[in-house]
C-alpha cells in the first residue's frame, strides 16, 4: 500500500549498481511524540528540574537531556560543557514560575504552547532567560497585537528590562504614533521626569499640533504637583516651543498657574513669543517627523476644462493613487493643510456649459476619503493664493470676473470664521504664496494691466503689507513656496513666454538670486515641498498642457524629472499630508 509520508527512489550508481535511498518524513514528529509519553510515563528521563519560585513550594518536572538540550542553547551548555549541573540527576532552577517551566519543557518535546494573556509576559521572561527564541517571538508577535494606548508604556518598559529589542522598538513605535491617546492613560503620569523628558524629545512622535505635547506635560505635573513642579523647566525645553502660536503661548503664561508661579519658565516662554512675533527663524529645533506615510496630493485643475479629480503621490514607491473627486470641477485653486486636513480653496469651474468663478472652500479628510464644504470666502478668488500661519488659512488675491483683487481674508477651522485683513499694496492674480517664519509672502502675480516681479510681505501681529526686495523676472502663475529660510519662485509667463528659470530670495540678506532653472518651461504650476525637496507638478508650457512632476535639491542644486502626472494639467492645488486610508485604484475616469 502507498504511504504518502514515504519517499523511497532508486538511482544508478557509477559502478553500474543501483542505489536505493528511503525517507520516511513523519519519523521527527513521531519520535518526538514518543519521548514525550516516554517523560509523561517517566521512562528513561535522565534529568530532573527541581523549580523554586519564590514562596511556592517546589515543584519537580521529570526530563530527557537531550531534549532539553536540542530546544534550548542553555540547558545544551548546561548538559554538555562542563558545568556541575551536567553530572547532577536533579537540577535546581530558581527564578520562574513551575507553570512556565512546565510549558517549556513541553514544547521542547511538542513544538507548542498555549499562553493566555495574562500569563504571555511570564512565559515570555522565561523563554528569553533559557533562549526558546521561538517562544519569545511568538509571545513579542501576540504582545505587538495587543498594544494599546493603555498598556502600550508598560509592554516597552517589560521589553527593555528583558532584552527583547524588537517588542521594544515596535511598542516605542506604537507609544511615538499613539501619543495623544497615551499621554491621558496612567502609566504614563506614572513615567519619571527622565522617561518623559526622553519621549517627548522624539521627533517621530506623531501630534497634529505642538500645543498636545505642552498639555501632556503640563497635565503629569500636575498628577503630582508638589513633587513634579521643579522639573516643568527641564521638560519645556523638550517641547518644540517655537511650533507653538503666539496667541497659545500668551493664554497659557495668563492662565497656567504652574507657569505663573514659576519666573524661570516664564521668562523661557516670554523670549519664544518674542522670537515667534519678531519672525526669527529657529534653526535650533527641527519639526516633528512622525513616522506617518505622507503624500503629494493634487486637486483639480485644468485641460480643454476644469477637472474634479483628487490624486495622491507616493515619492517613496513612484505611485499614483486616485481619490474621492472634487464635488465641483475647478481649475485655478490653491490647497494647503491644517491639521491633517487638505483645503481645496478658490479658483473656477471652465465647463461647456458656461465659467463660474468659485468662493468655495472644500475640506478632504484622508481617514474617511471624504470631501466637505466649510463656509465660503466672502469673494470668488480665481488664480488665488493660499498660505498657512498659526493652523490658519490665508487667501490672498485672485479674480471674479474682471475684478482683480488686493484684498485677502482668513479663514479660522476651529471658529469655521472668515475675516477680512489688511489688502494687498497690489491687486494680484496668479500670484504665488509662500509663508516663512510666520510670515507670509505674495509674489508677482498680475493685476489686470500687468505683469509683476514685486514680492510684498504680510506682517500678522501689525495686520500690515510691506514691500521687498522685487524678483529679477516679472513672473505671473509661478510656482512659489518656502524652504531653508528662502522663498523660491519658479517658472511663471512674463507676458511674452512661459519660463524655466528659478530664483530665491534669502530672507537674512534681503536679496534674489538665480539658481538652476527647471528642465522644462511652464506656468499655473503646482508646487510643494516634501522631505526637505521641491516638487513642481503639471503646468503650461505654452503649447502643451504638462505631465511631468520634477524635483529640486537644494543641496545640489539640481533639478530631477521623477515621474508623470496620470493627465496633463494646469491650474492645480498642491499640498502634503497623511496617507489615506481609504484608496481607489482604479484608473482615472477621463476628463478631458
Amino acid at each position: 500500500m502507498y504511504d504518502p509520508e514515504c519517499k523511497a527512489e532508486v538511482t544508478p550508481s557509477h559502478d553500474g549498481h543501483r542505489t536505493f535511498s528511503y525517507t520516511l518524513e513523519d519519523h521527527t514528529k513521531q519520535a518526538f511524540s514518543i519521548m514525550n509519553q516516554l517523560r509523561l510515563n517517566q521512562q528513561l528521563c535522565d534529568v530532573t528540574l527541581r523549580v523554586l519560585y519564590k514562596d511556592l513550594a517546589p515543584a519537580e518536572f521529570q526530563a530527557h537531556k537531550v531534549v532539553l538540550a536540542s530546544s534550548s542553547p542553555v540547558f545544551k551548555a548546561m548538559f554538555t560543557m562542563g558545568l556541575r549541573e551536567q553530572g547532577m540527576e536533579i537540577v535546581p532552577i530558581e527564578g520562574i514560575h513551575p507553570k512556565v517551566m512546565e510549558r517549556l519543557i513541553e514544547f521542547a518535546y511538542t513544538a507548542s504552547i498555549s499562553v493566555g494573556e495574562h500569563c504571555v509576559l511570564h512565559v515570555m521572561n522565561g523563554a528569553v532567560m533559557y533562549q526558546f527564541d521561538s517562544v519569545v517571538k511568538a509571545c513579542s508577535d501576540f504582545l505587538v497585537q495587543q498594544l494599546d494606548p493603555s498598556n502600550a508604556i508598560g509592554i516597552a518598559n517589560f521589553a527593555e528590562q528583558i532584552g527583547c529589542t524588537e517588542l521594544h522598538q515596535r511598542a516605542r513605535e506604537y507609544i511615538y504614533m499613539h501619543f495623544g491617546e497615551v499621554s491621558k492613560q496612567d502609566e504614563f503620569f506614572n513615567l519619571s521626569h527622565c522617561q518623559l523628558v526622553t519621549l517627548i524629545s522624539r521627533d517621530e512622535l506623531n501630534v497634529r499640533c505642538e500645543s498636545e505635547v505642552f498639555h501632556a506635560c503640563i497635565n503629569w505635573v500636575k498628577y503630582d504637583c508638589e513633587n513634579r513642579r521643579l522639573y516643568i523647566q527641564a521638560l519645556l525645553k523638550a517641547v518644540r516651543c517655537h511650533s507653538l502660536t503666539p496667541h497659545f503661548l500668551q493664554m497659557q503664561l495668563q492662565k497656567c498657574e504652574i507657569l505663573k508661579s514659576d519666573s524661570r519658565c516664564k521668562d523661557y516662554l516670554v523670549k519664544i513669543f518674542q522670537d515667534l512675533t519678531l519672525h526669527k527663524p529657529n534653526k535650533d529645533m527641527p519639526c516633528r517627523t512622525p513616522k506617518v506615510g505622507q503624500l503629494i496630493y493634487t486637486a483639480g485643475g485644468y485641460f480643454r476644462h476644469s477637472l474634479s479629480y483628487l490624486e495622491a503621490y507616493n515619492p517613496c514607491d513612484g505611485s499614483w493613487i486616485r481619490l474621492a473627486d472634487l464635488e465641483v470641477p475647478r481649475s485655478g485653486l490653491a490647497g494647503c493643510v491644517v491639521g491633517g486636513l487638505f483645503y481645496a480653496v478658490g479658483g473656477r469651474n471652465n465647463s461647456p456649459d458656461g465659467n463660474m468663478d468659485s468662493n468655495a472652500m472644500d475640506c478632504y479628510n484622508p481617514m474617511t476619503n471624504r470631501w466637505t464644504p466649510c463656509p465660503p470666502m466672502s469673494v470668488p478668488r480665481n488664480r488665488i493664493g493660499v498660505g498657512v500661519i498659526d493652523g490658519m488659512i490665508y487667501a490672498v488675491g485672485g479674480s471674479y470676473g474682471s475684478t482683480h483683487h488686493n484684498s485677502v481674508e482668513r479663514y479660522e477651522p476651529e471658529r469655521e470664521e472668515w475675516k477680512l485683513v489688511a489688502p494687498m499694496l497690489t491687486p494680484r492674480i496668479g500670484v504665488g504664496v509662500a509663508v516663512l517664519n510666520r510670515l507670509l509672502y505674495a509674489v508677482g502675480g498680475y493685476d489686470g494691466t500687468c505683469r509683476h516681479n514685486s514680492v510684498e510681505c504680510y506682517y500678522p501681529e501689525r495686520d500690515e503689507w510691506e514691500m521687498i526686495a522685487p524678483m529679477k523676472t516679472i513672473r505671473s502663475g509661478a510656482g512659489v513656496c518656502a524652504l531653508n529660510n528662502c522663498i523660491y519662485a519658479m517658472g511663471g509667463y512674463d507676458g511674452t513666454d512661459q519660463l524655466n528659470s528659478v530664483e530665491r530670495y534669502d530672507v537674512e540678506t534681503g536679496t534674489w538670486s538665480f539658481v538652476s532653472p527647471m528642465k522644462h518651461r511652464r506656468s499655473a504650476l503646482g508646487v510643494t515641498v516634501y522631505q526637505g525637496k521641491i516638487y513642481v507638478l503639471g503646468g503650461y508650457d505654452g503649447q502643451t498642457f504638462l505631465d511631468s512632476v520634477e524635483c529640486y535639491d537644494a543641496t545640489t542644486d539640481t533639478w530631477t524629472e521623477v515621474t508623470r502626472m496620470t493627465s496633463g494639467r494646469s491650474g492645480v492645488g498642491v499640498a502634503i499630508t497623511m496617507e489615506p486610508c481609504c484608496k481607489q485604484t482604479d484608473e482615472p475616469k477621463c476628463q478631458c
